[in-house]
């Protein structure tokens, strides 16, 4: 199962000293090397290191892609991780290191700082202060265009390859409030599409898993203790967070779902279609 370069042209190979089990992997995992930009120094690090670290591909600034561990055998990059339920991700994943600083920390306007101490230029590393929800505040440097065109390349291959894969994913989604990477300026939802095309796999996921509502009359009250309740895209405390449900708001249930042994409804509220736990809601009649 492991990519040979008739497969992904370019490819080269450099064994890690950290290698698995096997495993049948079912997502990718999209980290940040959070290193200096010097070529190899990331690759020549996680492929011989004594913190027991290992990943399966490295993606330099230029495009180069080195591959350290088969794609079914495990590889040592998520620690304490979750994905929609199912804990453990190095046991059902292949791990994909960009080569980026991270977050940096402003040395002045026009200058960023890395945490080893190296200064960069701010427009001509494509730095931009930005904040969300995941990542918190920071500098960010965006992702040279080799290096994205080679992820693509590498997620094509992937998904085209190895069967049992089945959706993209991000080292901050599966370790939220632990983890940031990648970061803000990562194209993330672009990449997604080109590869998994029009249908989300969380989508179908949370579709297979639950039956439509047949009522048509059938609502719930929100009922969080004077809280509000948080609307998900997905049936899962990934964060996926759509919006936020006063308590005491009646909306329409649209489907309903057990996920990790949790009840959960499919609601729509301000023109949005998301999951609630169910046992945050009660019945109401609507007439």
């Amino acid at each position: 199962m492991q990519i040979q370069n008739h497969i992904l042209e370019g490819v080269t190979f450099q064994t890690a000293k950290w290698i698995g089990e096997t495993i049948t992997p079912t997502i990718v995992v999209l980290h940040d090397t959070a290193s200096p930009l010097t070529k190899s120094n990331s690759a020549n690090y996680l492929a011989n290191n004594e913190a027991k670290v290992s990943v399966h591909f490295v993606v330099e600034r230029d495009g180069t892609i080195t591959q350290q561990v088969p794609t079914n055998k495990r590889a040592n990059h998520a620690g304490k991780s979750t994905f929609n339920g199912r804990s453990g991700c190095n046991a059902f994943s292949i791990g994909i290191e960009i080569v980026n600083p991270g977050r940096m920390t402003a040395v002045d306007d026009s200058t960023a700082k890395g945490w080893w101490g190296a200064k960069f230029n701010r427009a001509s590393y494509g730095i931009e202060e930005i904040t969300t929800p995941q990542h918190g505040h920071g500098l960010w440097m965006g992702y040279a265009p080799d290096q994205i065109s080679a992820v693509l390349d590498l997620l094509e291959a992937l998904f085209r390859d190895v069967p049992s894969l089945t959706d993209i994913t991000t080292h901050w989604y599966i370790s939220p409030g632990r983890k940031v990477d990648v970061n803000p300026l990562f194209p993330l939802d672009e990449l997604r599409a080109k590869v998994l095309g029009r249908d989300d796999p969380a989508d179908l996921a949370a579709e297979a898993g639950s039956n439509p509502e047949t009522d048509p009359t059938a609502y719930v009250e929100i009922d969080a203790g004077g809280d509000s309740l948080n609307m998900r895209r997905w049936p899962s405390f990934n964060p996926n967070v759509l919006a936020s449900i006063p308590d005491g708001t009646a909306v329409p249930v649209l489907r309903r779902g057990v996920f990790d042994n949790r009840a959960w409804l499919q609601v729509r509220y301000a023109g949005q279609e998301g999951w609630v736990v169910a046992r945050y809601t009660a019945p109401v009649c609507i007439e």
